[in-house]
């Protein structure tokens, strides 16, 4: 422990949840009342996002270098978090502000970092112009072109299904300015529509999709757009490079999404499962009661990697190519089936406009399959864990891990180190620290915790032994990776949430959130760890563990929705309680 007693890991979110509200009383801005409405108009929530800059949020997508809130990503995070447990379309809509503008914050020169965290800081919406119709997420086939003309350049073609397209001011477009084009023949361009010829560009019709129904996803046209040189972000020719690494920020904290949305279904199906038992106890059908436990369990353990790799940004950055894409694999994975699992628990009540919340599960459930999708959908990432397959065999045999590092990203005692995107890599040389850690961890464990929890993590890194024993046998091929792969990549995945969740449980045991009587159950004989492990075993090895431990963590889960708790191993206050 590093002793920050003042480091409070979730004041943040507390003080931002106090600031709107309960979100079930209607008379709030942001109340579950009106996004519901908002839903079934299919209509932007313009009052919301107003709302929201007016308390601030917007500097929380900008470093503190430059101005703005974020002491560490985990600030992002949370505020990311925030929104989706009210609603996602308001989250993603407002959160992509963020997205448009990491590139500056990875390649940016102090001046243009400066300027986009201004136009920031001010409200002015951001979006990042990346996919087009014909050519989906294959960056290196984009057609939209960069022409050098006049001191800077003249850009023709259209990005499609891009979020706040419309909406935003600046798009932060990622161009081909060499005809070639290949790794080298892209850049990052900032297009100032306010300041865009008339006639230049257009915006392209609205799309309408199943979930997010309120949101902006559009597309923009450009025909001689200009741009002068100042408005290149990083070397020309870099554009894919400072992509690839602003996406490994993206894709870690896409997290908060995943988890406001598994926190709103949980809560609604707690509602749910209390109006059913008698003396507001959960409905005395034993399979309801397991599939509460079971999705608080894994909730539990995709915060824990969620929050892991938000510090990671910052304490492990060589090794965010391929963490980050294990936290956007597992997060929103886990996440879809949690709430498909809490869904054919509450039965029809969950799909109808006049059930819990209003409605709300359905529109939860919708909402939340886009998230899997954002910066590269499931099997992008998962490609991006095979194409580490070498390296992370070497470096899980070779024994070492980032010691220092690894704690820094999962103590709670201090925040972690200053980021430095200079140590952001497009490989990981390094491997994966929290998976490589595993044998060192269990040696630890096997100290601190009961018996029941060392023989999980002891069955998980035997699991861990295997995973690497198989993807030494994988051969890459020219072609796609074949389906074994990706099972492979899942189960790698999976044995680095459990080490995550080992790692985070031995740093923080000690931690005031351990002793604070709002979560002290949770970490009393491990517990929370104890059914995480058991929950991602399942997964590796079905059948293979004793769920007993989920009957004790059920009251655990249970008091912090009648309290008004997050759901959370971690101590923090909401403004609505389970009454």
């Amino acid at each position: 422990m590093n002793g920050h007693p003042a480091y409070a890991p979730y004041a943040l979110t507390e003080r931002l949840e106090e600031r709107l509200g309960d979100p079930r009383d209607p008379a709030r801005t942001f109340s579950l009342a009106c996004v519901a409405e908002l839903d079934r108009r299919e209509e932007f929530p313009a009052d919301i996002c107003r709302e929201l800059d007016g308390i601030g949020l917007p500097g929380y997508y900008v470093p503190r270098r430059y101005g703005g809130a974020v002491r560490t990503f985990e600030d992002t995070l949370q505020v990311a978090r925030v929104m989706a447990r009210r609603d996602l379309t308001t989250a993603i809509g407002h959160a992509k502000t963020f997205l448009g503008g990491v590139s500056a914050w990875v390649a940016g020169d102090p001046r243009q970092a400066g300027r986009v965290a201004a136009e920031i800081l001010s409200g002015t919406v951001v979006s990042w112009g990346l996919t087009e119709a014909e050519h989906g997420s294959d960056l290196l086939a984009g057609e939209v072109e960069a022409v050098p003309a006049d001191g800077g350049y003249r850009v023709t073609g259209e990005k499609w299904l891009i979020n706040n397209a419309a909406r935003g001011d600046i798009v932060c477009l990622l161009a081909r300015t060499d005809p070639a084009g290949g790794a080298r023949g892209f850049s990052l361009l900032l297009m100032d529509k306010r300041r865009l010829a008339p006639g230049t560009f257009r915006p392209l019709p609205a799309v309408r999709t199943h979930g997010i129904r309120g949101a902006d996803i559009s597309g923009i046209a450009f025909d001689g757009a200009f741009a002068g040189e100042g408005e290149l972000v990083g070397p020309p020719g870099g554009g894919l490079e400072t992509v690839l690494k602003g996406m490994q920020l993206t894709r870690t904290l896409i997290a908060g999404l995943s988890l406001g949305a598994a926190d709103r279904a949980l809560r609604l199906a707690t509602a749910a499962a209390l109006e059913d038992g008698p003396g507001g106890r959960p409905s005395v059908r034993p399979h309801t009661a397991r599939t509460l436990a079971e999705s608080y369990a894994d909730l539990l353990a995709a915060e824990v990697l969620g929050l892991a790799g938000a510090r990671a940004i910052h304490a492990l950055p060589a090794e965010l190519s391929v963490l980050s894409a294990v936290v956007k694999y597992y997060v929103p994975t886990s996440v879809d089936e949690l709430i498909a699992r809490l869904g054919q628990g509450m039965g029809v009540r969950a799909f109808l406009e006049d059930g819990p919340g209003g409605g709300l599960f359905q529109k939860v459930e919708r909402d939340h399959r886009i998230v899997g999708i954002f910066d590269g959908n499931t099997l992008v990432n998962l490609n991006v864990v095979i194409n580490h397959f070498p390296v992370l065999v070497r470096a899980y045999r070779a024994g070492g891990f980032d010691e220092a590092g690894l704690d820094a990203a999962v103590d709670l005692s201090a925040p972690p180190p200053e980021f430095d995107p200079g140590r952001l890599g497009l490989l990981s040389r390094a491997g994966c620290s929290p998976v490589q850690a595993l044998p060192a961890s269990l040696a630890e464990l096997e100290k601190a915790a009961p018996p029941a929890v060392a023989d999980r993590a002891r069955a998980l890194a035997e699991i861990t032994d295997d995973v690497h024993e198989r993807m030494a046998a994988h051969r890459p091929s020219a072609g796609p990776a074949p389906t074994a792969a990706f099972g492979l990549a899942r189960d790698y995945a999976l044995c680095a949430a459990g080490g995550a969740c080992v790692r985070f449980w031995l740093r923080n045991r000690e931690h005031p959130a351990a002793a604070d009587p709002r979560t002290a159950g949770l970490w009393r004989d491990a517990l929370w760890l104890e059914a995480a492990l058991t929950r991602l075993l399942d997964r590796l090895r079905p059948g293979s563990s004793d769920g007993g431990v989920l009957d004790r963590l059920l009251p655990e889960m249970a008091a912090q929705y009648r309290s008004g708790l997050l759901f959370s191993p971690l101590p923090c206050d909401l403004p609505e309680d389970g009454s």
